[in-house]
């Protein structure tokens, strides 16, 4: 049974969507502020957090920072702010995926389900480790080494450098890399492709200017390459 933690300060809709949510066989704990939430989501680990936006004492996204220095667990924005720069923008911060406000129960949950399903799956789990250079991805386990040293990664950091170490040497457009790993069929949000290759560059030691497995091929995308076989 996935265990959810929904961070949300409206008890007109805390209360029935947690109702909802156990009757479709999750177990939902719910807290109404950001602190609140924070000390919650680091006690009990849930499987999943669906987060607020407009909490009463810090905005949602401050939170979800917060969660990502510190945890890799799933998050959903659940938000009113339904223009496309506040979704980049709670996508950058790191959120795993979003819902505009109002929502039905059955919405969500299919968000839910669909965020959960991106961890370790059937499929994944006959997935061999993949090797490039120094670099291992093992999709079985979702962990990475680099050069025999843990790589700590969020679950949409492993997602990317996972699609990317899959096809080495290969030119992989920011569009793929939305539809494929964000599940966003359209344009217009490669800033959130840019910082999390940011961050995965940063987690590998390396720089957009000093590259050594991601490399940035300007107006068309990214290659992930092993670095001993470039000349």
């Amino acid at each position: 049974m996935p265990r959810l933690l929904l961070v949300e300060d409206d008890l007109t809709i805390r209360t029935p969507l947690v109702r909802a949510l156990r009757e479709r066989g999750h177990a939902v704990a719910a807290t109404s502020t950001a602190m609140e939430g924070l000390r919650s989501a680091l006690d009990d680990r849930p499987d999943l957090v669906v987060l607020d936006l407009g909490l009463p004492d810090l905005d949602g996204r401050e939170l979800l920072r917060m969660l990502r220095a510190v945890s890799a667990v799933p998050v959903i924005v659940a938000t009113a702010r339904d223009d496309e720069t506040e979704i980049v923008r709670a996508l950058d911060a790191g959120a795993d995926d979003y819902v505009v406000k109002p929502f039905t129960a059955a919405q969500l949950d299919a968000r839910i389900r669909a965020v959960l399903r991106r961890g370790p799956s059937a499929a994944e789990a006959d997935d061999p480790t993949i090797s490039v250079g120094g670099l291992r991805v093992d999709p079985r386990s979702r962990q990475v080494t680099l050069d025999g040293t843990p790589v700590e990664l969020t679950p949409r950091e492993f997602d990317l450098l996972h699609h990317l170490a899959g096809r080495p040497g290969q030119v992989v457009t920011k569009r793929e890399l939305l539809t494929e790993v964000w599940q966003i069929p359209y344009g217009g949000a490669d800033k959130t492709v840019d910082v999390h290759l940011s961050w995965l560059r940063r987690k590998l030691g390396e720089s957009a200017q000093r590259p050594r497995y991601l490399h940035t091929v300007r107006g068309v995308g990214v290659r992930l390459a092993d670095p001993g076989a470039q000349s």
